[in-house]
């Protein structure tokens, strides 16, 4: 049976602010749409660290939650529908609390963002009920993703939207040029601490300026290349894939190379998370969330 790992101490995280390097170009797919890509992000080290040692969680009482203690917001209805059809795939052996999910409570429930009424993954025993804890024969780690792992599929397939895109961040802005003509600027970047809005400064933890998750042996337009195609069209994250070998290829450095991106760090090894099973596919700095 495993059993949570001993928490790093953590080194301190960066500061928020920092030059960034960001490439723009045409979507391939439609003429009206700028796609605006933060390279240092893009080109940093990152990867996420759930179960493992160096993951503190966002609240200090919960180091082993990661980042389901509160919850998942579903986006729209899609994600609702997505989300049901996934759980009819899920079995005991993948779930530690399927009974109580498909209990009389269920696995939603009822909250509001911006004063709006909107649902959420159902929170059980402190954390989002699909969380497995430390000691779960399949392991810690969001059942959903184990659950996608056994049937060979990206776990975007079944997770809720903001659960699979973290801890990449997507804006849209219409903007308009100088010469009256409007286009869409697609945003994709780091999911920092701001993205959650005023609560996220109050964060026990955050990994995207953890110096502790960034020792992937990939940058993050690789590692994370399913989300990324799934955020930008096939096209568009092969356009982008292009110019990020381009920028790698044309130095040994970035301009702007995100400062938690510091190779001294011991790699921590992963662990026995349920999540860290052996790729997404074959993505094995990936331990999944």
């Amino acid at each position: 049976m495993s059993h949570a790992p001993h928490k790093l101490d953590p080194a301190p995280e960066v500061p928020l602010d920092f030059p960034r390097e960001w490439v723009e170009f045409t979507d391939p797919d439609n003429d009206e749409h700028v796609i605006a890509a933060d390279m240092t992000w893009l080109l940093s080290r990152w990867t996420c660290v759930f179960g493992t040692p160096a993951c503190q969680g966002i609240i200090a009482e919960r180091p082993d939650d990661g980042c389901c203690s509160h919850g998942a917001f579903l986006s729209d209805d899609d994600d609702r529908k997505k989300l049901a059809k996934a759980v009819k795939h899920l079995t005991p052996a993948d779930w530690q609390f399927m009974d109580k999910g498909l209990g009389k409570k269920g696995y939603l429930e009822e909250d509001e963002i911006d004063d709006e009424p909107a649902l959420r993954t159902r929170r059980y025993k402190g954390a989002c009920i699909f969380l497995n804890r430390p000691g779960f024969p399949a392991g810690s780690g969001c059942a959903l993703h184990t659950m996608a792992l056994r049937e060979g599929r990206e776990p975007l397939e079944t997770k809720p939207d903001v659960c699979w895109q973290l801890p990449i961040r997507r804006t849209f802005e219409w903007v308009e040029l100088p010469d009256g003509e409007q286009k869409l600027y697609v945003s994709i970047g780091e999911y920092d601490r701001r993205g959650w809005g005023p609560g996220g400064h109050d964060l026990h933890w955050w990994c995207t300026s953890a110096p502790s998750a960034h020792q992937a042996a990939e940058p993050v337009y690789v590692s994370y290349r399913p989300e990324l195609t799934e955020l930008m069209g096939p096209a568009g994250y092969e356009r982008l894939a292009r110019l990020c070998e381009e920028r790698l290829a044309a130095g040994p450095s970035v301009p702007a190379p995100h400062p938690a991106d510091r190779p001294l760090l011991p790699i921590v090894d992963v662990g026995t998370s349920s999540a860290s099973a052996p790729d997404r596919r074959d993505r094995s700095d990936d331990p999944g969330r």
